[in-house]
């Protein structure tokens, strides 16, 4: 497990809860953990620590920089904004700041959890709340579970001997709490309290009545622990129970801390592999994408989101964090521990293709998306997927698949997989050639669409319908709804003035070719 660095703290807690000042050695120091400063006893040596200067003023806090340093610590956190920059630098240490009417055991708190919170191949961190139920459970003498805010239950004690009811049975099996008006209204009560309060059995054959406590830090609230309660609880129960609260949160905010710096750190590989920077072997380890059943490197495809161009450029940056958050969420519930990245504003997924099959599930898994996200952010969305690719050192190739569809996508066609759309992305390519190369994009066109600009004529128009038709005369009229008459007309018009030699294979593929990339004239007639 790697150590957890000033930069992956910050990634975490930065911005404005925790600002940087200045970091002389660097984002890459390691960073071990929170100390608060105690005026009445020496430092000791404590490397990559980071020193809160309880009790001294910002202004004042140079000594204590030099002081952190020769300790071997890492940064100094000083409340406001007058900290000892020029000292820290000399000293070698970073210094970060926090409001001045920050509460230092919350800011304790909140570094700790985050410095404590390393990504691992458990993926969540929540297997310390099963010890702590059962610890619960033990000192209050009733069998105990943890939830989050919305009643989803994340640990469950296991104590042998203790009575539980239906309630708790159907909520273990499904790890979600069962809706009912009676549950909501005690969680109102529940959340609208202080501390630990004693519910009545809900109606039901074998309910029992429950003691229950909300978990928060610092006014957030993060979850609840609940006691079964059959009327043989601890003297002391109600205490054990708000100090069990207690502990909970730190945990909590460990595994949450830990979460949005395991999906930070697999955003930034996954920009690396997009960009074609990273090391495929390390990425496949960290982001559990390893090898196939066949032995060879598990195949992958990149999914790519965008707003629809109508969102406001005031609002647009905003709304793709919050679709790259949808993107996320609807990936790791399909996929575990999952690679999501937001790049110059188009939302990157990675998503596993083992067992996949023509993409129909990757295109269902975007329509889906795209469906939430519209309704969600109130703004069309729109989906490319590249191809499938043999493993992470090609993801780049997939990406510019996926490139290239969105930019062919529209309202008709809102998702689309690289397949679907092969040739309108192959002309887009090939108009992005022909136009980089003067030999290529010289010919006969341009005379064709300068004329009809200057003169009112259609015989670009009338060129590609009878290219597109098989140089079928009736075709061509059929797509211009017009008598072929008119077609032949124009095309022996073109003919003789701009001097073009439909007589010639070669000469009409690639004036069809031009006209339909660099002419944009694409599939309209």
């Amino acid at each position: 497990m790697d150590a957890c660095t000033l930069g992956d703290l910050l990634d975490v807690v930065g911005g404005p809860s925790v600002r940087l000042q200045t970091a002389p050695a660097g984002l890459a120091v390691p960073v071990t953990e929170a100390l608060l400063y105690d005026a009445h006893a020496p430092l000791t040596r404590t490397p990559g620590a980071l020193l809160l200067a309880v009790g001294v003023r910002a202004s004042a806090a140079g000594p204590l920089a030099r002081a952190a340093a020769e300790a071997g610590m890492s940064g100094l956190v000083v409340r406001g904004p007058d900290g000892p920059l020029a000292e820290a630098e000399s000293a070698g240490v970073a210094l970060l700041s926090v409001d001045e009417d920050a509460a230092w055991h919350h800011v304790h708190l909140l570094l700790a959890s985050a410095i404590g919170a390393r990504p691992s191949a458990a993926g969540s961190g929540l297997g310390d709340l099963f010890a702590l139920a059962d610890a619960v459970a033990a000192a209050v003498g009733g069998a105990t579970a943890i939830e989050d805010p919305r009643q989803r239950i994340l640990a469950y004690s296991t104590v042998p001997g203790q009575p539980v009811d239906e309630d708790r049975r159907t909520g273990i099996l499904g790890l979600q709490v069962p809706g009912s008006p009676a549950n909501s209204e005690q969680y109102r009560v529940l959340f609208a309290a202080e501390g630990v309060v004693r519910l009545p059995a809900l109606t039901g054959s074998d309910n029992l009545p429950r003691l229950a406590v909300a978990v928060r830090a610092g006014g957030e609230t993060l979850g609840s622990l609940w006691v079964v309660d059959d009327g043989g609880l601890a003297p002391d129960a109600e205490e054990a129970l708000a100090q069990g609260a207690s502990t909970a949160a730190l945990l909590l905010l460990r595994a949450r801390a830990a979460q949005e710096l395991a999906r930070h750190q697999n955003g930034d590989l996954l920009r690396r592999l997009l960009d074609g920077t990273a090391d495929p072997a390390g990425a496949a380890h960290r982001l559990g994408m390893g090898l196939g059943p066949d032995g060879n490197p598990a195949p992958v495809r990149v999914a790519a989101f965008v707003l629809d161009s109508s969102v406001s450029a005031a609002d647009v940056e905003q709304t793709a964090l919050r679709l790259l958050d949808l993107v996320r969420l609807q990936c790791e519930a399909r996929y575990g521990r999952h690679a999501g990245v937001l790049v110059d504003g188009v939302v990157y997924a990675l998503l596993p293709a083992v067992g996949e099959r023509g993409g129909a599930r990757h295109r269902g898994l975007a329509e889906d998306i795209v469906g939430r996200a519209g309704q969600a952010l109130r703004v069309p969305v729109r989906a490319g997927l590249g191809d499938v690719v043999g493993g992470l050192a090609e993801v780049r190739a997939s990406r510019d698949d996926a490139d290239l569809v969105l930019r062919v996508l529209g309202p008709e066609l809102p998702v689309a997989t690289v397949e679907e759309v092969r040739p309108r992305v192959t002309l887009l390519r090939l108009a992005e050639v022909l136009g980089e190369r003067r030999e290529l994009s010289a010919g006969g066109w341009r005379r064709v669409l300068a004329h009809d600009a200057e003169h009112g004529t259609e015989y670009a128009r009338t060129l590609v319908a009878w290219l597109d038709a098989g140089c079928d005369m009736a075709g061509a009229a059929r797509l211009l709804a017009v008598h072929a008459n008119t077609c032949r007309y124009r095309l022996r018009q073109a003919q003789q003035q701009l001097g073009i030699d439909l007589d010639d294979p070669d000469e009409r593929l690639v004036l069809w070719l031009q006209l339909r990339t660099l002419g944009g004239l694409g599939s309209r007639h």
